[in-house]
């Protein structure tokens, strides 16, 4: 075992860097080494000196081993106390900042509508995905075979008559059925489904904002003063709003919901069509029939409703120009907000 006491004898002797101890462990305890070599021919020896030979090597060799671990970790150690002397490493430096997470732009976009209708008195209210045939269309107004279906590209499920919901709406009938004959003044949000052909202004699921007042008096004043002010509170105070005609099952009369673009400010650009204004909702008075499901009486009670997809808002105020950015989770399009 020559090279081993060749190697504590130089070990013994060095003063040398981290890099020349790994010289050294290569060259005593590598793979090509002498010791290695040795330990190799054990197994020509004869067996009465195998066990005493290979017993000493193996003793001899780890402790080589473990001396050269100490030396390199008391190297390490000076090298570290030396480079805090001479200011190479400043322990008082802050630490690399850590990287936070922040909201996705639809939460951003549903939390800035939910603040301006909870200081107008809209409760949130919860409602389900999973709807049954009867509240996503028979109580919104559109019985089996009504023409108004083929306007929804449905989900179905294993379970006959139970969907993906395609809107909000059916939050409105177990709502109305949970607080009858109470006043209602809430906003449903959530997630819907349709199948469609996904696109930039398409998607096979996206959010809704729907709303629903129903009262002893409730008027179409009040749903134009009630969207009128949104619209003011959400786009500025100075913007200005139309309501066109239009028609849904489940309200009457229905209308939809315009306002001045704020990106030209009305005259006229890409992104209004060269319109000079954004349809941003539907809404109308809520259909007598709606009500009875509910379980109003309409000769008593009336109310309004709207909806609006709150991606389609978010994409006109920050000009995204396609909608499947908002559930690709790249992180180039989310860092921008």
């Amino acid at each position: 075992m020559g090279a081993l006491e060749h190697g504590w004898a130089e070990l013994a002797r060095a003063h040398h860097d981290r890099t020349d101890i790994e010289e050294l462990r290569l060259k005593y305890l590598g793979r090509n080494s002498a010791i290695t070599q040795h330990m190799s021919e054990l197994g020509s020896l004869p067996q009465e000196k195998r066990r005493d030979e290979g017993q000493d090597s193996n003793f001899a060799k780890s402790g080589l081993e473990d001396q050269l671990v100490a030396v390199m970790e008391l190297k390490r150690q000076a090298e570290l106390e030396r480079a805090t002397r001479e200011g190479a490493l400043d322990v008082t430096l802050p630490g690399r900042p850590v990287t936070r997470g922040r909201l996705h732009p639809a939460t951003l976009g549903l939390r800035q509508i939910y603040d301006v209708f909870s200081d107008m008195g809209f409760q949130i209210y919860r409602s389900r995905e999973v709807e049954t045939d009867a509240y996503n269309f028979e109580f919104l107004n559109m019985p089996p075979h009504h023409p108004a279906r083929d306007l929804f590209d449905t989900f179905y499920t294993t379970t006959p008559n139970v969907i993906l919901r395609t809107h909000t709406s059916p939050g409105q009938i177990h709502a109305m059925r949970e607080y009858c004959p109470e006043p209602i003044r809430i906003i449903l949000p959530g997630m819907c489904y349709r199948y469609e052909q996904i696109s930039a202004r398409a998607d096979i699921q996206f959010y809704q904002v729907e709303g629903l007042a129903v009262g002893r008096h409730v008027t179409l004043s009040d749903l134009k003063g009630t969207l009128s002010d949104f619209a003011r509170r959400l786009f500025g105070q100075h913007v200005r709003t139309r309501f066109r005609a239009d028609h849904f099952p489940f309200t009457e009369p229905s209308a939809e919901m315009d306002v001045e673009c704020f990106v030209c400010d009305g005259r006229g650009c890409a992104v209004c069509k060269q319109t000079g204004w954004l349809e941003i909702l539907g809404c109308g008075m809520v259909h007598p029939t709606v009500l009875r499901y509910g379980g109003y009486d309409p000769a008593e009670f009336s109310g309004f409703a709207f909806g609006m997809g709150p991606q389609r808002i978010i994409m006109l105020q920050h000009r995204i120009e396609d909608i499947r950015y908002f559930f690709q989770n790249d992180l180039r399009f989310l860092e921008q907000f």
